[in-house]
């Protein structure tokens, strides 16, 4: 399918993405509002577009999909409802005990006091989430009575309070038309700010998407118990995103989201290989039963550049410099000013490549990273090292079996 005129609502590195996506598919790209980086392949302008696909939470829990639909307006996206999964983690995980879906025992706090009084139900560390959206940054792990205690003043008063759970975590993202799917390949999102996953909680600091990351029984497993339970009960149609701790238990879901994750986005759209508008259409319009997508068998790396101060006050108003790259850099808070292309949010830049192998990729994607500069930035330097150390264990071991 080509020659589509596509509309991308958002404005961070999510929304660069599928819109570089799509613009190498051969359609014409505008955005809403769009950013400096969609400039330079899209058009920054609302207009009436043959299909519009949404990258944001806010819109989505706001109805924007609800509204496009009454207007008879080809969208992809949850409802309104649907879109609670995200919008109210009470919600998503009364929905998840109440539909069997696995996930960690928790409580629901409606005031400080109860969530105080709580604490003494768990084991530390635990886990403390405020119910509402808050761009990736609403979580605390609590180590200790006493983190556990401030955890629940500063997120507080609406929470839920949940066992922490061992394991790796991983992102697996599906489209539905609201009866059938077609999953995404799995991707891995580093969430703190700091190496070795040290430092609160950001919106994303990297991701990397590599066929290995699940093997063929597990993807079963997450299908059967998770994505297929979810939408059956709900009718969810659009992006659904479940973020997983694979557990020796088997996977258990941290949170629902209702759309592309972000930075996860940017690595698994350098790996899609066919018609992606297509797959989006047919989604919109109810007729996924026969539809899939090819990937590259390439791994993908994103490395996401973030502002001074992030993920707490952040400098805006920075100079940015980027020399020539084989990398793909992704605009995220990034605006041009009176100096040119400037600093203008917590993650500025999502830099990804693509390699043979994972090693590759990541090498790949620091080049890019080193051709970059603007006053503070910062980034991590182990973005798909899980990955390294997982395929370098496995080796290891298929060696001493052979032995």
């Amino acid at each position: 399918m080509a020659g589509l005129k596509i509309l991308v609502i958002g404005s961070g590195g999510r929304e660069h993405a599928l819109a570089w996506r799509l613009a190498l598919e051969g359609h014409q790209i505008f955005c809403s509002p769009g950013n400096p980086g969609t400039a330079q392949i899209a058009t920054n302008l609302e207009i009436e577009a043959d299909l519009t696909v949404v990258g944001p939470e806010a819109p989505l829990v706001a109805g924007v999909v609800d509204q496009f639909r009454a207007r008879g307006l080809a969208i992809v996206g949850p409802t309104q409802q649907a879109a609670q999964l995200e919008a109210s983690k009470i919600h998503s995980k009364e929905f998840m005990r109440r539909v069997g879906i696995p996930t960690a025992r928790f409580v629901r706090i409606e005031t400080i006091g109860e969530g105080l009084t709580a604490l003494d139900q768990f084991d530390y560390p635990i886990v403390v989430k405020c119910d509402g959206l808050a761009a990736g940054k609403g979580v605390i792990i609590a180590q200790n009575r006493k983190e556990a205690g401030a955890a629940v003043t500063s997120l507080g008063p609406r929470l839920v309070i949940e066992e922490f759970l061992e394991g790796e975590e991983v992102s697996f993202i599906v489209l539905s038309d609201g009866r059938n799917f077609v999953p995404l390949e799995a991707t891995q999102d580093h969430k703190a700010v700091g190496d070795g996953d040290t430092g609160p909680n950001t919106g994303g600091m990297g991701a990397y998407c590599d066929g290995r990351i699940l093997s063929g029984a597990e993807v079963g497993k997450i299908l059967d118990t998770v994505i297929e339970p979810a939408i059956r009960a709900t009718g969810f149609t659009g992006f659904l995103y479940a973020g997983l701790m694979m557990t020796a238990a088997g996977p258990k879901v941290l949170e629902f989201n209702v759309r592309l994750g972000d930075p996860e986005t940017q690595a698994l759209m350098h790996r899609i290989e066919d018609d992606f508008a297509g797959t989006l259409a047919r989604a919109a319009a109810g007729d996924l039963k026969t539809s899939s997508l090819k990937w590259k068998s390439e791994p993908s790396v994103c490395v996401v550049m973030a502002a001074a101060g992030y993920p707490g006050q952040v400098h805006t108003g920075d100079p940015i410099t980027i020399s020539e790259t084989s990398a793909q850099v992704f605009h995220a808070g990034t605006k041009v000013g009176p100096q040119g292309l400037e600093t203008s949010g917590g993650r500025v830049l999502g830099v990804t490549a693509s390699g043979a192998d994972l090693a590759l990729a990541i090498a790949n994607a620091y080049e890019g990273v080193g051709k970059i500069h603007f006053d503070g930035m910062h980034y991590r330097r182990d973005i798909g090292g899980k990955g390294l150390k997982r395929w370098y264990n496995e080796s290891r071991r298929g060696r001493s079996s052979d032995g």
